[in-house]
């Protein structure tokens, strides 16, 4: 989620009991690997089940976490790797990864928003699963502190150096964090991941060392410099490094240069609201699968959501579900991308429908296109020149 730094926000236990009959955790969560042979196309695939979010505690948390050749006789041949993505009720996807000799398995969050991989120890872990670096052959500590600052206080540890797996890629000697406090992640107990696993650039960075894509990239072990994520409605996603699956993209990628290196930044022409709204005031948008939801600027958010006629419950917009709302739409490299109200909505509470939008206020205007935006419009990063794909993403493909 967008730099770590900003806040972490939390809906209230109050409407948290409303929903505790469906628990929907608004977390922004990512995949799990089980290698699994290539596929005909050349992507390695990785099976997952499905989880459902009625398996975790009761309370409703919505995140924003902090808003990729080697030498031998042979050159190495570049491949893709998928990750299927296991999906917490459309509002969170995360996945495995592996770190240590032998290899330790690990949920986190893929992040856009962020540039660092940290993992738990096990006084970090809540009682969950965590990395136990004594265990691992390969593991070696470094005296450089970690520390990343979340509204409800700090994620702290140290940095390490080891063997880090995702799926049948391998880095050696990769340098992320192990933390031993996690106190400033409210909730974290609940939560079905164990880390975050940051895909921004390295100005994002604190580590020491390369950022995982930087890695990845060097090493040579990926077919292109890009990745790719496909977030499913109601079944797994999929994340692709090297690659992307065509099977889940149903038309022609319209392509954005990177305003900024930092996050995964482009041109905003524009907002509309139907035919009814058009702002373009805010010339930025960050695509970040690090955010559940849709972000924009307080007065944007507000003005769009007085027009429809929604209300405020316990800081979400909720509106009727039998009201028919014009579309959402952010044009961007002059074309639009538009959600529907099917798009928008996250919850329904009784008849009232809640929507997957919120305000924010983070000094410089811009927009958070999160997972909502990201379910309907396959996103492609492009690494290696700095650009972005968006298409219109396919559900046809059964990833399970």
């Amino acid at each position: 989620s967008l730099c770590p730094a900003f806040y972490l926000c939390h809906s209230p236990s109050s409407f948290a009991k409303m929903v505790a009959s469906t628990t929907t955790v608004l977390a922004v969560l990512l995949g799990s690997l089980a290698a699994a042979p290539a596929s005909a196309s050349g992507l390695l695939r990785v099976p997952v089940a499905r989880l459902d979010a009625r398996d975790l505690q009761p309370q409703g948390v919505q995140m924003l976490l902090g808003a990729a050749a080697s030498l031998g006789v042979v050159p190495k041949r570049g491949r893709s790797q998928d990750v299927l993505l296991k999906n917490n009720v459309n509002m969170g996807y995360y996945g495995e990864i592996r770190v240590g000799t032998p290899g330790q398995s690990l949920a986190v969050v893929f992040d856009t928003g962020s540039s660092d991989l940290w993992v738990p120890t096990k006084h970090g872990s809540a009682g969950k699963p965590f990395y136990a670096s004594g265990n691992s052959s390969t593991h070696e500590t470094l005296a450089t502190p970690f520390q990343i600052s979340y509204g409800s206080g700090d994620v702290t540890g140290l940095f390490c150096r080891d063997t880090l797996s995702i799926g049948e890629l391998q880095l050696t000697n990769f340098t992320f964090a192990e933390v031993d406090s996690t106190s400033g992640l409210q909730n974290w107990g609940a939560m079905p991941f164990d880390g975050v696993l940051g895909l921004g650039f390295p100005v994002l960075s604190r580590s020491p060392g390369l950022s995982v894509m930087q890695a990845l990239v060097q090493s040579g072990e990926l077919e292109k410099p890009v990745f790719g994520f496909y977030l499913a409605c109601d079944m797994p996603g999929e994340l692709v490094f090297g690659g992307v699956d065509p099977a889940h993209v149903a038309g022609e990628f319209t392509w954005l240069d990177v305003m900024r290196e930092a996050w995964w930044t482009v041109a905003l022409d524009a907002v509309k609201l139907g035919s009814i709204l058009s702002v373009s005031a805010t010339p930025m948008a960050i695509v970040d699968s690090g955010t559940s939801m849709l972000a924009g600027p307080e007065r944007e958010v507000k003005a769009m959501m007085a027009m429809i006629g929604a209300d405020t419950l316990q800081g979400l917009y909720v509106v009727g579900c039998a009201a028919e709302l014009p579309s959402l739409t952010f044009t961007l490299g002059g074309k639009d991308f538009s959600l529907s109200t099917q798009d928008l909505v996250i919850e329904r509470v009784g008849d009232m429908c809640v929507l997957g939008i919120q305000s924010i206020d983070m000094g410089e205007p811009m927009w958070i296109l999160g997972d909502i935006f990201m379910r309907k419009y396959y996103v492609q990063f492009d690494w290696g020149q700095r650009r972005m794909g968006f298409a219109l993403a396919s559900a046809s493909a059964n990833l399970v």
